[in-house]
């Protein structure tokens, strides 16, 4: 036990201080005062951005600080949990950079200073066991790096039959489980989460469908006949384990993995749709300006698709122009369901899919219900005798910003990357943090079962 004399140098101890970004770090402090405040800040340049967050906290009679034993009396965030340094993080500067690394082979580095508070400690003890307030405060620092992408994993463009898009093959012999990563109404490649799921064993083939290089700049009228390509080319070209790709998507990716597994069933081994939808939308916020949120997302033979917003005759407002709702109460997704036959039509026919089904979804998801949407494919399998594996992961505390894991969660009012409207992703940045690391390693786990045919389970 420390006598409580001032300490010879303050210590971090971060473990693992090199790995993946998935792996939670374990961060002590050492060496410091007994009963003193030591302060620490973790700083991490993003692309063009510097995130910040900073928490202080009470030193034990050991003069430690476990910060997943110790929730901080002032700070960023409240509770005990080291990687609260990292999804408390706020932005710093104003320069438009994103969360998520735009080259998945750089690593993302995070210096994490701590800095003794001058004039703390016991007060029951002589001055002299308190740093001083003239004296120089005891500092130390460490630098944490986590990683995208794994040792051993393949990054390779795929651009072939007019697919545009990047696949991660995992280290190894393979076959592998695979899975077709897509992004939502941001559109782009999502490289960061396939690049995840590679380092855990799951070839991914990052699919771009709008907003990224040689594809067009709006959802609206997104050909299903890209997907059944990519569809294709995964099961002739990738050699999947299983005999075929699951599928997944968030948001609208989300819509779209359950409407591909509806319309491709015998191509599609098994699907996980984040935040997704059980209707057919509009193309809403991602839309061509020259069509509006009420135009059609999806085509197939070159006609739309029915959509909930398609002269629905219940739906007098919408919510992605800025403007307010009618009432405080209004939602636009429960008063399209007002238009039963339309609602009929948009529907999703997920019954039509017999493979395993995981949806994962936020109960205090404001940009759209996704809750209740994976409420309502969940009861139309199980009416319709659905006998493979269902998991729902619904999170109390979370809203549309499940992610992946360890990244800022701070960021819950956003700006839409195409429209540029205001709207709420819901939840707390402590739920959506929790919700994205649990729920990327039991999606990791449901890939592995579903490709490999493991008895399965229901959970709702």
């Amino acid at each position: 036990m420390n006598d409580g004399l001032p300490s010879t140098g303050l210590r971090i101890e971060a473990t693992p201080r090199s790995g993946l970004l998935s792996e939670r770090r374990r961060i002590v402090i050492e060496s410091a005062v007994p009963g003193s405040l030591v302060t620490v800040r973790a700083e991490t340049q993003r692309g063009a951005e510097l995130w910040a967050s900073q928490a202080t906290f009470l030193v034990d009679r050991e003069g430690r600080v476990d910060l997943d034993r110790s929730a901080p009396v002032s700070g960023d965030y409240r509770v005990a949990d080291a990687m609260g340094l990292f999804w408390a993080q706020r932005r710093e500067t104003a320069n438009g950079g994103a969360i998520e690394p735009a080259d998945v082979g750089e690593p993302i580095l995070t210096r994490v200073v701590a800095r003794a508070e001058p004039g703390t400690g016991l007060l029951d003890v002589p001055a002299e066991g308190v740093f001083s307030r003239g004296a120089a405060p005891a500092s130390a620092e460490t630098t944490i790096e986590q990683r995208l992408l794994a040792e051993g994993v393949e990054r390779s463009e795929v651009r072939t039959n007019g697919l545009v898009g990047t696949l991660f093959r995992p280290a190894g012999p393979g076959p592998f489980p695979t899975i077709i990563v897509m992004n939502g109404s941001g559109g782009g490649i999502n490289e960061s989460r396939a690049a995840l799921y590679a380092a855990h064993g799951i070839q991914a083939f990052a699919l771009g469908y709008f907003k990224a290089p040689g594809l067009p700049r709006y959802i609206s009228r997104t050909p299903l006949e890209y997907f059944e390509r990519a569809l294709d080319y995964a099961r002739a070209e990738l050699d999947p384990l299983g005999g075929a790709p699951l599928v997944s998507g968030q948001s609208r990716g989300g819509e779209l993995t359950l409407l591909l597994a509806a319309t491709f069933p015998d191509r599609i081994l098994g699907v996980v749709a984040f935040v997704p939808a059980a209707f057919v939308f509009g193309a809403q916020g991602a839309a061509d300006p020259a069509e509006g949120w009420s135009g059609p997302t999806w085509t197939r033979g070159g006609a739309p698709l029915e959509h909930l917003w398609h002269d629905n005759a219940e739906v007098d407002w919408q919510p992605w122009n800025d403007d307010p709702a009618p009432t405080r109460h209004s939602d636009v997704y429960v008063d399209g369901l007002r238009d039963r036959e339309l609602a009929r039509a948009s529907r999703i026919p997920i019954e039509r899919f017999a493979g395993p089904v995981a949806c994962v979804s936020g109960l205090d998801d404001r940009a759209w219900p996704s809750s209740m949407a994976s409420r309502i494919v969940f009861d139309a399998l199980e009416r319709h005798g659905h006998a493979a594996e269902r998991l729902h992961l619904d999170y109390v505390d979370a809203g549309h910003g499940i992610t992946i894991p360890h990244l800022p969660s701070t960021e819950i009012e956003r700006v839409h990357p195409v429209s540029g409207v205001h709207y709420s992703n819901g939840g707390t940045a402590r739920g959506n943090a929790e919700a994205s690391a649990d729920s990327f390693a039991r999606v990791c786990e449901f890939v592995h079962r579903a490709a490999g045919g493991r008895t399965s389970t229901h959970e709702q």
